[in-house]
């Protein structure tokens, strides 16, 4: 079974400028581009986006993603 994917964008978002995560599939975190969402997709491991948005919290900037 294939699961779909639930892309978003921050809550802070106010244009298309910003890209979209799809966090939702427990083996993978999916990040498009909102501008160009059928150029590809990069793909992290959980473990590795949440240290990401952790470190990205810990110097300001960003403040939602999770």
């Amino acid at each position: 079974m294939i699961m779909e994917l639930s892309w978003r964008t921050s809550a802070y978002t106010k244009s298309d400028s910003c890209v979209e995560v799809a966090d939702n599939d427990p083996t993978k975190v999916l990040v498009r581009d909102t501008k160009d969402r059928d150029s590809g997709t990069l793909a992290f491991s959980p473990s590795s986006w949440s240290a990401f948005v952790h470190f990205a919290g810990s110097i300001g900037v960003i403040t939602v993603l999770s």
